[in-house]
């Protein structure tokens, strides 16, 4: 991408002039202040947009992050960053390094019929010499054999070229295989191997664009998680996030995909669900399941603690779109932790009685 590519990308993002951008500043700085942000390109950028409030699923995500840590921490901010102000960037970049894949594969197949075409030419020409026992002109075996040793030094070229191209070919394969890993970090959670939350935001958001009436959303969340990490330390903890993840694995059916949205919050969206209730019936599953789950000390029987998690289920609603249905999803996971923990809750108002 050019440096002007990149100029008119950002300024597509950020399109207001000078007093509406003073504006949004004059919320943003104070925001900062308040929740402690270091003032940074990449704090300015996000509490920016997050003062726009065209980005509802930013906002949020801002909000649980400030709320769980008491401030942004650095590697949230870089999540965030990449996740909403440079993601279109990040796209184009792949669907680039593609593009010269492709072109490069195009060229070893040209060269190599090619190289195939000039062989079967210098074989013809062979032929031909053997066949002229008596020749018509005194100068047309010299003539031919000059036609020959060009057409071997062609090909040899050709031969040397197409090496060339499969020496490259192999760095590119090696630059394939790194790119996949790439794509699959952007699209996996490192810990869990679930999917991140913006592979997660774009598959929800097809399910809904398909105007599917079957679609559920369940929301949960490990109780206590945060004096679990101050009890047993984060090793633990991560050996619980890496639990849970099993479980929802184990539960999925073929059309539904899981989660870890941030934190120790998961979800799992069921795109062939019959009703609420069927998700709720889900859920109660998943909630015995983590019930079960026994946390013993490394390399021993002994068991530590049990863990809970709450749970809050929505279900495709007309109107719905992405935040609506999360928003619902949201209130029920909230609802049964202000119930006491350990329970699926599901709400049933319609995005307009929400309001």
């Amino acid at each position: 991408m050019s440096q002007s590519d990149s100029r008119a990308n950002v300024l597509a993002l950020y399109p207001e002039d000078s007093r509406e951008a003073a504006a949004l500043l004059k919320q943003a700085v104070p925001l900062m202040v308040r929740h402690n942000i270091p003032p940074n390109p990449v704090h300015y950028a996000l509490w920016y947009t997050y003062s726009k409030g065209q980005d509802p699923e930013l906002n949020r995500h801002l909000d649980r992050v400030v709320r769980d840590f008491d401030g942004c921490p650095p590697e949230s901010a870089t999540r965030l960053f990449r996740e909403y102000i440079i993601r279109d960037e990040l796209e184009d970049a792949r669907a680039g390094q593609q593009q010269v894949i492709s072109l490069v594969d195009g060229m070893e197949r040209d060269v190599s019929r090619s190289v195939k075409g000039s062989a079967n030419f210098q074989h013809r020409l062979g032929q031909c010499l053997e066949m002229l026992e008596e020749p018509v002109s005194e100068r047309l075996p010299g003539i031919l054999n000059e036609l020959q040793q060009s057409t071997r030094l062609m090909q040899s070229q050709q031969e040397q070229f197409l090496s060339q191209l499969h020496s490259a070919q192999n760095e590119i394969k090696t630059l394939r295989d790194k790119l996949e890993r790439a794509q699959q970090a952007a699209t996996l959670d490192g810990l869990t191997e679930l999917l991140n939350r913006t592979a997660f935001t774009r598959l929800l958001e097809q399910a809904l664009a398909k105007g599917s009436r079957s679609v559920a959303l369940v929301m949960l969340d490990i109780d206590h998680f945060k004096q679990f990490n101050d009890q047993y330390g984060h090793p633990l903890g991560d050996r619980v996030l890496q639990h849970v993840a099993q479980v929802l694995r184990s539960a999925l059916a073929p059309n539904a995909f899981a989660a870890r949205y941030g934190g120790e919050e998961f979800c799992v969206v069921l795109e062939d669900c019959v009703n609420l209730d069927s998700a709720c019936a889900f859920a109660e599953l998943l909630r015995l399941k983590v019930q079960s789950l026994r946390i013993k000390a490394r390399g021993t029987d002994t068991v530590l603690d049990t863990i809970t998690a709450s749970f809050g289920v929505a279900f495709v609603q007309p109107g719905d779109n992405l935040e609506s249905l999360l928003t619902r999803a949201d209130d029920g996971l909230y609802q049964a932790k202000r119930n006491g923990r350990n329970q699926v809750c599901a709400i049933h108002k319609t995005p307009e009685l929400q309001r």
